[in-house]
């Protein structure tokens, strides 16, 4: 098979096709998981900066090392007063932006 026989699909198609179209629960879900292992992913990266152990940021927050550990490899356990706390204890900041439509919705 030549390369030119060869059918190219971004990645929006191959969602679309192996885990489901936008706007169904599984894509949803999907989305989800990968937003809070991000998260989770950054609340580790910060921590490494701040040269802190999981068991010292624990101590911070005020929860075990495991509960770190476990935010760390994904945050959908966490509630949001957890992940500000943990940020407050790492001196990070942390923007939360909530968009209905096309306009960010704006606290006064």
């Amino acid at each position: 098979m030549a390369a030119k026989d060869l059918k190219m699909y971004s990645l929006a198609e191959m969602k679309d096709r192996y885990i489901g179209k936008q706007g169904t629960q599984e894509r949803d879900d999907y989305e989800y998981e990968l937003r809070m292992d991000v998260l989770g992913k950054m609340i580790k990266a910060a921590r490494q900066q701040r040269n802190l152990t999981q068991e010292e940021l624990g101590r911070l927050v005020g929860v075990q090392r495991a509960q770190i550990s476990k935010l760390e490899s994904s945050a959908n356990s966490a509630t949001v007063d957890t992940i500000i706390k943990v940020f407050r204890a790492l001196k990070a900041e942390i923007n939360f932006n909530v968009k209905l439509e096309d306009n960010f919705v704006k606290l006064v």
